[in-house]
């Protein structure tokens, strides 16, 4: 039913590129409950650390497959990982309401920061053919901003937690710097390897 989605690309990479998506947004959605005293930061989310790889995989799909898949990817994963989100949450023992606002803020954050990160990664891309890092990182700079302030607004402000409620925009801020550090230190030079061993296997499969 999905494969219509993906007609003339490797479907099997494509459908693991989205379980990925899922699965990653909802490890960071349960972790985002918790946060920890970092110096120079203050409170900072520990999904910190596992949301900058949703913008990698972002990228690494289009990159490898086109605008089109990219956006493809993004729209078939929404829906699951809202629903996948709210249950892990839920499971975890959070209230329904909390559970609700965390689901519903992960999947508009994911899905603006996103699809907007695939036309950035695009434009820059083509802009700067010869020098693969730089659409990455740009990419990462806009779509991080956007995810983590839209996702912190709709999931904490006005709720139930009264420390992320009152605090939201200094953990929204907090969590923005230490992702794209994170993002620019560590993910994106695993990027640049993962993009070379998937172009490398992908090769020796046509030849």
């Amino acid at each position: 039913m999905l494969d219509r989605f993906f007609n003339g690309v490797d479907k099997a990479l494509a459908y693991k590129l989205m379980l990925a998506h899922i699965i990653i947004i909802a490890i960071s959605n349960y972790i985002v409950q918790f946060t920890i005293d970092v110096p120079a930061f203050g409170a900072l989310s520990i999904a910190a650390f596992t949301f900058p790889l949703v913008v990698v995989l972002t990228d690494l799909t289009v990159r490898l497959m086109g605008k089109q898949t990219g956006r493809a990817v993004i729209s078939l994963a929404f829906i699951p990982a809202i629903i996948v989100s709210i249950l892990i949450v839920l499971a975890s023992g959070a209230p329904s309401s909390v559970a609700t606002r965390i689901g519903l803020g992960s999947g508009m954050a994911y899905f603006v920061s996103n699809l907007l990160d695939v036309y950035v990664f695009q434009y820059f891309r083509e802009k700067y053919q010869n020098t693969w890092y730089i659409a990455p990182t740009l990419s990462a700079i806009v779509s991080t901003f956007i995810d983590t302030y839209t996702f912190f607004g709709v999931a904490f402000a006005g709720g139930d937690d009264p420390f992320m409620s009152q605090h939201w925009v200094e953990v929204a801020t907090n969590n923005s710097i230490s992702k794209l550090i994170i993002s620019l230190a560590v993910i994106l030079p695993a990027y640049g390897m993962l993009l070379n061993f998937i172009q490398r296997k992908m090769n020796k499969v046509e030849n």
